[in-house]
Parts: C-alpha cells; sequence; structure tokens
C-alpha cells in the first residue's frame, strides 16, 4: 500500500469536510460572532465534539484496530465475535453517560464553563443547548466505531467523508434560520444531533460489506473485550491529548469575555492542519503497522515509521510557517464579515498565531503514540499525555489573570513539544525508533522549502495589503490566489530537492 497516495485520499475527503466547516464557521461568525449566544453554542458543542475527536480521530482506533485485526487473522468468525461484543459494551456505556448527561447537564456546563455562572442568561441558554446536542456523542462515537471496521481492511475514504454530514447539515440550519428569521443557536444545536443519526446509518451502509452486527447482551465480558478496554481507557486520554488541553482551555477562557468563541474560531484553523498532517497519517499507517508487527516483519515495521514521521513533518512544518505568517489575514479572510469585528479578528489571529507552533509538534506526537498502540503499549503514551495536561495547566493557570486567554494556546504549543522531546527518549531507549540519515537530510530539504514558501508569502501578504483589509469583501480571494501560490512553491521545491517524489515508489509500504 502506498502511505502517500492513502494518506492523499483521507485528507482529500477530511479537507472537503473542513473547507465546508469553514464556511459552517464564517457563518457563524456573521450571524452570532462572538455574542453571548456564539459562546453558548460552542460550548455546548465543544462536550460533544471533543468526544467526536476523542474518538474519530485515532482514540478508539489506536485500542480497537490492533485487537480487531489479530482477531480477523485468525478467522473472519472470530474478528466478527470481538467486534459485536465491544459494539454491545460501548453502545451501553455511552447510552448511560448521554442520559446522566442530560439530567445533570447544569453540573456539565458549570464544569466546562464555569466563568458562565456569573451570566445567568448565557449559562442557561448553554445548559438548554447541550441537552439539544449531547446524544450527539453516542450517535458519533458509534460511527467511530464502524469508521474502525472500514479502517481495519484499509478502507479510509468512506470514514473520511463521514463528517461532511454534520457541516452540511449546520450551512442548511444557519441558511433556514436566516430565511425563517429563526433561532440561530438553537436550530445549529439541533442539526448537531440529527447529523450524529445520519452520519451513523451513512457509516453502517457502507461497512455491511465487512461487518454485519449481530448484539447480543451478556453479563460476563470476555478476556478479549476486557483487554481492548483497558487500552482504551489510556488511549482516550493519550490520543486525545490535544482535545483535553482544548477543552481545559475552554474551561479557563470562559472567565474572559468572547474568549471561548476566539479561541474556538482558531482552533478550527489549527485543526484542519493538524488533521491533514498528523491524523491523516497516523490513521493510515496504524493498521499497516499493526499488521507488521503481528507477522513479526520488522524491516517493513521501521519503514513506515520513518516514512511516517517524515511525510507528517513535510505537512506540518509549512503549515506551522505559513498560519504564523499569515494568522490575521486567514482569520480576516474567513471570518471578518458582520458581527465579528476588526478587533474579534486580531484576537482571534493571535490565539492562532501560538497554536501554530504546536503543530509539527502534535503531528510527530500522533505517529510517535502510534509506535505505542501498535504493540498493544497503551499506557506510556498515558503516562506522558498527563505529564502534558500537567505542563498545559500549570501553565495556562499561573498566566492567565496576567496574560489573559492568549496563555491558553501558548500553553497546547508548550506541552506538545515538551511531550513529543519525552516520546523521542522513550523511543529511542526502548530500541522502537532511530532516526536515520536520510531522516535528517530530508528534514534539512523540509525546512529549506518552507523557507522559499515563506519568502514568497511575506511578498505576496505586503503586495496585497490593501486587497487584504478588513474592508475589502473580496479578500477571500486574494488570499486564496496567496495560499495556492505559497502552496505549490512549497511542493516544486520540494519536488526539486528530491523530498517529495510523486512518480516514485518512496512511500510505498
Amino acid at each position: 500500500m502506498n502511505l502517500l497516495s492513502t494518506t492523499t485520499v483521507f485528507s482529500f475527503f477530511t479537507l472537503i469536510s473542513r473547507i465546508l466547516g469553514y464556511f459552517r464557521d464564517i457563518l457563524i461568525a456573521i450571524f452570532l460572532g462572538a455574542s453571548i449566544y456564539a459562546d453558548a453554542f460552542f460550548v455546548a458543542f465543544r462536550l460533544p465534539n471533543t468526544f467526536r475527536r476523542l474518538f474519530a480521530e485515532g482514540t478508539f482506533n489506536a485500542a480497537f484496530i490492533p485487537g480487531y485485526s489479530a482477531e480477523k487473522l485468525k478467522s473472519k468468525k472470530s474478528g466478527k465475535k470481538f467486534a459485536d461484543e465491544v459494539l454491545a459494551l460501548i453502545s451501553l456505556v455511552l447510552l448511560f453517560i448521554v442520559i446522566l448527561a442530560e439530567i445533570f447537564t447544569p453540573f456539565f456546563v458549570f464544569f466546562i464553563a464555569p466563568g458562565f455562572i456569573e451570566n445567568n442568561l448565557k449559562f442557561e441558554l448553554a445548559i438548554e443547548l447541550t441537552r439539544i446536542t449531547f446524544p450527539f456523542l453516542l450517535l458519533v462515537s458509534l460511527s467511530s466505531f464502524f469508521s474502525g471496521i472500514l479502517n481495519s481492511h484499509n478502507k479510509f475514504a468512506v470514514a473520511a467523508a463521514a463528517p461532511i454530514i454534520l457541516n452540511l447539515l449546520m450551512i442548511a440550519s444557519i441558511i433556514f434560520s436566516y430565511l425563517y428569521d429563526n433561532n440561530y443557536s438553537k436550530n445549529l444545536s439541533y442539526s448537531v444531533t440529527f447529523a450524529g443519526l445520519l452520519q451513523l446509518i451513512f457509516l453502517i451502509f457502507f461497512t455491511r460489506k465487512y461487518y454485519k452486527p449481530s448484539i447480543k447482551l451478556k453479563t460476563k465480558i470476555s478476556n478479549k473485550v476486557k483487554f481492548f478496554v483497558k487500552r482504551l481507557l489510556p488511549s482516550i486520554f493519550s490520543s486525545g491529548v490535544t482535545q483535553i488541553n482544548i477543552l481545559i482551555g475552554t474551561i479557563i477562557a470562559s472567565f474572559q469575555v468572547g474568549a471561548v468563541s476566539y479561541l474556538y474560531y482558531a482552533d478550527r484553523i489549527y485543526q484542519i492542519n493538524l488533521a491533514i498532517a498528523g491524523i491523516a497519517v497516523s490513521t493510515v499507517s496504524l493498521p499497516i503497522l499493526s499488521s507488521a508487527l503481528k507477522l513479526r516483519n520488522f524491516k517493513k515495521v521501521h519503514d513506515i515509521q520513518n516514512k511516517s514521521l517524515e511525510l507528517s513533518l513535510l505537512l506540518s512544518v509549512p503549515a506551522f510557517a505559513g498560519l504564523y505568517i499569515a494568522s490575521e489575514e486567514i482569520i480576516n479572510a474567513l471570518f471578518g464579515y458582520g458581527s465579528f469585528n476588526i478587533e474579534d479578528v486580531r484576537l482571534t489571529a493571535e490565539a492562532l498565531k501560538y497554536f501554530s507552533f504546536g503543530i509539527p509538534a502534535f503531528a510527530v506526537l500522533k505517529i510517535f503514540a502510534n509506535l505505542f498502540f501498535a504493540r498493544l503499549d497503551t499506557k506510556t503514551p498515558f503516562y506522558i499525555s498527563i505529564f502534558m495536561v500537567f505542563i498545559n495547566v500549570s501553565i495556562s493557570l499561573l498566566f492567565f489573570k496576567k496574560i489573559g486567554f492568549i496563555i491558553i494556546p501558548i500553553a497546547t504549543s508548550t506541552s506538545a513539544w515538551m511531550g513529543s522531546i519525552v516520546y523521542l527518549y522513550i523511543l529511542s531507549n526502548k530500541k522502537y525508533f532511530n532516526i536515520r540519515k536520510y531522516n535528517i537530510i530530508n528534514l534539512s530539504k523540509i525546512l529549506l522549502s518552507t523557507t522559499a514558501m515563506s519568502i514568497f508569502l511575506i511578498f505576496a501578504i505586503n503586495f496585497f495589503n490593501l486587497q487584504l483589509l478588513y474592508s475589502n469583501f473580496f479578500k477571500f480571494g486574494y488570499l486564496l490566489f496567496i495560499v495556492l501560490s505559497s502552496a505549490m512553491i512549497y511542493l516544486l521545491t520540494c519536488n526539486l530537492l528530491g523530498v517529495l517524489k510523486l512518480n516514485k515508489n518512496n512511500y510505498r509500504v
């Protein structure tokens, strides 16, 4: 399987989903801005959406795929039995969590946004919207189970395309609210849950070729499923450390007016780069890595590890440079309309600039964590994640009063780099990973290509300065031209330097 081409397919659908997500957020910014209604909706969406990202973007796969792949290698019947037991267990647990959350919603909202308690209207609105959105957690987590089945059969396109449904329905709800002068935040909340249901149906339909569920409720859990649960719990924390840090950031930011919205909009830009540079590569490489380890093909294991790391850096390093240099222009072009004023643009861009520092680190973290997950070791990533969250919370709490919400992206990026260093140290000690000479040479070429791209990007921003102003309605078109031109220069430079050989099998594993 070609790692580059498969990652490209996965990234393509992820990119389509995120572009639609941008359009959705542009509409939210225009009609809700950084108001109390926007803050309330983002908090209501944050909890179930955090679980979506925890499950859909690597965590569930990290625990499920190695176990399911091992059972599937024994026999089709054994694989199905394991999947049925896992599906029954997570369905019951998730249903219980949703019921509990619906009953105790005020406590959940207070936990995620304690600062809202000072504004009774905002707090009550957040409770109402959270009750509407929370069933999404159950639906999207079950969707991740079926995505895991598809991924274990090296079918990535459908799972990557499924989130498109969510963005389409949310866009439709905003348009409906505008046309009929309806409640934007409430309609958005209903669209989230309905999208979760459609997404689940969509994935079940495409999975039926490989797996047809037959849930049998049992009081006794098999040892294999117990082992899966033991791996799942720490992997939820370790693989989802990005989302946990963002959730903690939301809690702290709730004490500053508008900060929840600023972080949300900045996170949206930041996440698309992380999805392509880290999540796509790690999702595609995990099933191959697990299979290679089962067959004790260690040469293939080392090839996958090195090529995955190189590919993630190839995508994440220019993403960091681009977002850092053009943070204000990007936020301005995407969200600088209607209720989202110049000051909102400036503050959101500042958050994005500091988030961008962490992109290469978080991309590398995804690859490094896979090297443990494929070996059925979820404890080591779990301990490293605890360390990262501790660093993140400590920095955020120490400097929040002095610096404000901007300390949250600074703390998030700092904890990511410290976690990457710890990962590299442990992997080297365990002899799981060795940096080869060609990795260092290729990294140098990536940095050189990024430098060429950055010089062009700075020149283009200065050249089109007037066209990129807040008052220019067509600023998005100019930004799109600049971004595409910069990306072309980066890819051409990489190709000329030999780090990106599109016509060769240098990414085949």
